[in-house]
């Protein structure tokens, strides 16, 4: 089975990438995590051991995961009760307006009669990974300044520090029409 998703996020991608590479935070936000645990990290790869209950279905695998901290992070099964088990999340930033944040799972189980029986549950689990990853960024990280993410009403790209302080908006707030401002978002 193949599970697909992408979103576009008002976030560093280099914050979106530390939520999903801190498996150990897992149980704090991740539906049905009952357990996360590092077994070794470096620069260059980290391995885990997570654990899931599912309406008293419970199972756990290890995997040992390659990255490329921003952009890339590959989940590749160790050990756990799938066949095959491999997952990507591609991260691309978008300029200094946020990031773009692509998941793609893939996977078989070992028996028939397990597959039968869990197929539905690991597709659930799957396709709420995205959602969590983006209630947490949303929780804990700080969106990019909406003046970072918008053009100054001359239509002229400007960096916050270049806004001259009579711009009729400040950094931090969002332009909609003239002399109208939105407050700041927090």
């Amino acid at each position: 089975m193949k599970i697909e998703q992408s979103v576009l996020l008002p976030y560093a991608v280099e914050g979106m990438f530390d939520l999903i590479e801190r498996a150990e935070a897992y149980p704090q936000f991740i539906p049905w995590c009952t357990g996360a645990t590092i077994l070794e990290r470096s620069d260059d790869w980290v391995a885990a051991r997570l654990e899931f209950n599912y309406l008293r279905l419970r199972f756990d695998f290890a995997t040992r995961n390659p990255k490329q901290r921003p952009t890339w992070l590959q989940v590749c099964l160790v050990d756990g009760p799938f066949k095959q088990f491999q997952g990507t999340w591609t991260l691309t930033p978008l300029s200094d307006i946020g990031c773009r944040v692509a998941f793609v799972l893939s996977y078989e189980l070992n028996a028939r009669l397990l597959e039968f029986a869990t197929q539905p549950v690991i597709a659930r689990v799957g396709r709420a990974m995205v959602d969590a990853f983006v209630r947490r960024a949303e929780a804990t990280l700080t969106e990019l300044a909406p003046a970072q993410r918008a053009a100054p009403p001359t239509g002229q790209a400007m960096a916050p520090a270049e806004l001259p302080a009579s711009a009729p908006w400040a950094p931090g707030t969002l332009p909609t029409r003239e002399g109208d401002h939105d407050e700041p978002r927090h």
